[in-house]
């Protein structure tokens, strides 16, 4: 067998330990590879971005969408009712928070035209006037056999007087019945379901109650309610 020479021998095997050279196609080609991926990651990225904020926009929108339609529904209730009497104009302010059962019964009767020709049935000077077709006659007995006994009362345990107010008893049958006081009376609330203020046309309640009334406390001349109308302002 022949003998490879020391130096055949060394060439050989810096031949084997030299690596192969990369071609220039190769380095071309994984070059796009490594720009696709990156394009590819970016364009995932901010899909999945603006997706998010879309979203969130479209949340927000939706919140103020609801929040808009809860403030018109708001809106949409009258504040104020204006009874056009056949004495004058009597302006009440709604307590809608503070009795929106009551408010809205009001407000139901109103657009139904309850109120239209309703007669002042009976009239307790320096203590309320009342409206309505109910016979009823408790309110207005108990209120004025204790007129004594609420004079002597300390004036900071009366309600204020012009508070609007309906009996505590169910509408059903004699329909929504008006108190307008026109002094401050200590158990208001035990009586009646207080809904409501006047804040302009005191004078023409004052004079309603300045009405000549007979033993029963009914006007002897015909005062009645033309007409009620809802505002929004005043």
């Amino acid at each position: 067998m022949a003998r490879i020479k020391p130096q055949a021998l060394l060439q050989q095997s810096k031949k084997k330990k030299t690596p192969r050279s990369i071609s220039i196609p190769t380095i071309a080609l994984y070059s796009v590879v490594t720009v696709v991926m990156v394009f590819f990651l970016f364009a995932t990225y901010r899909h999945w971005s603006q997706r998010s904020i879309i979203q969130t926009e479209e949340g927000t929108t939706n919140f103020q969408v609801e929040d808009d339609i809860s403030d018109s529904k708001k809106t949409d209730v009258p504040r104020y009712a204006v009874f056009n009497t056949s004495k004058g104009l009597i302006t009440v302010e709604l307590y809608k928070e503070g009795s929106p059962e009551v408010v809205d019964e009001f407000i139901d009767a109103c657009q139904k035209g309850h109120f239209k020709g309703m007669l002042f049935q009976r009239v307790v000077k320096h203590f309320v006037i009342q409206a309505g077709n109910s016979e009823n006659q408790d309110v207005i007995e108990d209120w004025t056999s204790r007129e004594k006994h609420y004079n002597q009362l300390e004036k900071r345990l009366k309600h204020e007087a012009f508070m609007l107010g309906t009996s505590n008893t169910k509408h059903e049958k004699d329909g929504f019945d008006i108190f307008i006081t026109t002094a401050p009376i200590p158990d208001l609330s035990a009586k009646l379901n207080v809904f409501g203020r006047v804040v302009k046309g005191e004078d023409i309640v004052q004079e309603i109650e300045e009405v000549d009334t007979d033993e029963h406390y009914r006007p002897k001349s015909r005062i009645g309610i033309i007409d009620v109308t809802l505002k929004q302002k005043i």
